[in-house]
């Protein structure tokens, strides 16, 4: 008995120590690694080598950039995590946390890696090392036809979901974003908007449960959690409450046909007028028929591209085209018939022509350069005005992605979820920057131009406040600073523009299940206290 005990500290020294030195030789060379280390490795004894990942390993580099998609966030000079914990069952997350906190290390939760400004996976902290939680293995999806529902895993990806639920049913679907890489956690606790939304709502809306790990290294389900915690995390970002396991969905209903196109004009094919036309009506079109407009410069001319998905066939597609939106002038053989699931891979786009097999390959969205911002547009902007953005954007080389709001996403109070954006609401903006160069004074200008399109814009979108979708994250709203130390106050200039009178009851969820403000980054919720109700 002696021997053996004497063996498995010995054991536990050497791999303490080994692993230790690639702490040391990480950006950080902090004693809290190394106790962090010894915790974690006394509560996993089985699978140990296999999850943690320190910066001594050579699959470190690989595993870290294998889900960066904003090269912005791959260079030598950004901070990288001390380890990188993949873990493959729910007790090895219990560990991470509560090691975590009794070291006094900082985490990072990613789940896809779509991160605008790479919070899930980097920290603007220097004074304080980091270690990620990599999720990407834990990503089952269970679905059950009986009652319509599916436990997906937050480490899945939105393809990945789309996938195995057409797999169980060609009849049910999930109301989730466009992009297919998109891990689940990041887009469900973000709110979650997608091209069925007009009909169901978000992803996030359709949320029944949901596991999470809290700061004391507990799972809790939406019992257990209680009704502000699962109202928090279905739209307030979940990261700054805990690490959410999984989500339990209710599945939508979708038709064994449907219609999709994908229409461009140019200016002089009198797309300026169509998109005006657009602004009064798309957001009040059938519930079944929901159209994106997206703005692309080309050489002298903008591009504007009308994308489509209509829950049935052409021919009804087009009798409602024709009696409410002539003037798009889409005709039935610019229209495409397919399954929902397929549909799915037409409007990822990166996958468009390949079979619904490549959404569970977890295919990765192209690696750029990016800068993201969002607005909301409560008021049709003037015709002649949308003639003077288009130049801006042709000037600075700036994309426009607008979505529609309107049916069921108006129908849902703004308090039901902490996603505020509802009723009032015509459409959304997406500014994208997109850029190839490497180098800092490129990466300079490329910002520059997207702050100056959006400060221009400033007349015509939502107002006092200022509103921003927080799955399309933009830290030029304001940051946290020390990102474990911010007040109320100081978040509140982000917060607000986010969450609107949401953001006071998700910083009081937050000083009731984590008062230390362990799970913090640069635009976590805070925590607040005061007595009495939300």
């Amino acid at each position: 008995m002696v021997l053996k005990l004497f063996t498995y500290k010995l054991v536990s020294i050497l791999i303490i120590t080994s692993l230790s030195l690639g702490f040391f030789s990480s950006t950080y060379s902090n004693p809290t690694s190394v106790y962090f280390l010894d915790c974690i490795s006394h509560r996993i004894s089985s699978n140990f080598s296999n999850i943690i990942i320190t910066p001594n390993d050579t699959s470190y580099s690989t595993v870290l950039q294998s889900t960066i998609q904003n090269l912005r966030f791959d260079t030598p000079e950004t901070l990288k995590p001390s380890a990188i914990i993949t873990p493959l069952s729910y007790s090895h997350v219990q560990s991470t946390v509560i090691c975590s906190v009794k070291s006094r290390l900082q985490i990072r939760i990613r789940s896809g890696g779509h991160d605008y400004e790479g919070l899930s996976f980097t920290s603007f902290d220097h004074t304080t090392p980091f270690i990620l939680v990599d999720l990407n293995q834990l990503r089952s999806v269970t679905v059950d036809l009986d009652d319509k529902t599916a436990w997906v895993e937050s480490g899945a990806t939105l393809g990945e979901l789309a996938y195995w639920v057409s797999q169980k049913s060609n009849l049910l679907g999930f109301p989730n974003g466009e992009c297919t890489s998109v891990g689940v956690g990041g887009h469900l606790s973000g709110g979650g908007y997608g091209v069925l939304a007009r009909k169901y709502g978000l992803s996030a809306d359709n949320v029944i449960d949901a596991l999470i790990v809290n700061v004391t290294g507990q799972i809790l389900d939406r019992d257990s959690m209680g009704e502000d915690l699962f109202w928090a995390i279905r739209g307030g970002g979940g990261a700054s409450f805990g690490v959410i396991l999984s989500w339990k969905i209710n599945l939508v209903s979708v038709p064994p046909k449907v219609t999709v196109f994908s229409l461009p004009k140019t200016l002089d094919q009198a797309a300026t007028q169509v998109v005006n036309k657009w602004q009064y009506i798309g957001h009040n079109l059938s519930d079944d028929f929901f159209t994106n407009v997206i703005i692309t410069p080309n050489t002298s001319t903008m591009v504007v591209t009308f994308n489509g998905l209509f829950l049935g066939t052409s021919v009804e597609l087009m009798t409602e085209v024709n009696d409410r939106f002539p003037e798009l002038g889409l005709r039935e053989t610019d229209c495409i018939e397919m399954s929902w699931i397929e549909s799915v891979v037409y409007y990822s786009v990166y996958l468009r022509g390949q079979s619904v097999e490549a959404l569970k390959e977890r295919i990765p969205w192209p690696k750029r350069y990016y800068k993201y911002k969002s607005d909301y547009v409560q008021k049709p902007i003037p015709e002649e005005a949308l003639e003077e953005i288009w130049k801006w954007c042709l000037e600075e080389g700036l994309n426009l992605a607008i979505e529609p709001h309107g049916g069921r996403m108006s129908e849902i109070d703004e308090s039901a979820t902490p996603y505020p954006h509802r009723e009032g609401n015509l459409y959304v903006i997406q500014y994208v920057m997109r850029w190839n160069e490497e180098g800092f004074d490129v990466t300079e200008k490329k910002v520059a131009s997207i702050r100056r399109v959006y400060e221009k814009m400033t007349p015509f979108v939502s107002k006092n406040p200022r509103e921003a979708y927080v799955n399309f994250r933009d830290l030029d709203l304001g940051t946290n600073g020390n990102a474990c130390s911010t007040s109320y106050l100081q978040a509140a200039r982000w917060g607000i523009k986010y969450f609107k009178g949401n953001f006071r009851r998700l910083a009081m969820v937050k000083g009731k299940v984590d008062p230390t403000n362990f799970f913090c980054y640069e635009q976590s919720i805070p925590p607040l206290f005061l007595s009495g109700s939300f």
